[in-house]
């Protein structure tokens, strides 16, 4: 059981670099093409991405 909650731990932190580069990647034409995020998609994901953030490092302050 402990297993499965550091590994939950140790995805949620790994999470937040990743989705940052996905949203870097999402916002450019010379990546995406005509597929590219809108502005929203992309704040929104920022907004995502620093709540996740806080979380992690309050988890780490706080434990």
């Amino acid at each position: 059981m402990k297993a499965l909650v550091w590994s939950a731990v140790i995805n949620g932190v790994v999470a937040i670099p990743l989705i940052a580069v996905i949203i870097i990647l999402a916002s450019r034409k010379s990546v995406m093409g005509d597929y590219t995020a809108s502005r929203p998609i992309i704040i929104l994901g920022w907004i995502a991405t620093g709540i996740m953030g806080a979380a992690a490092l309050g988890m780490l302050i706080c434990d």
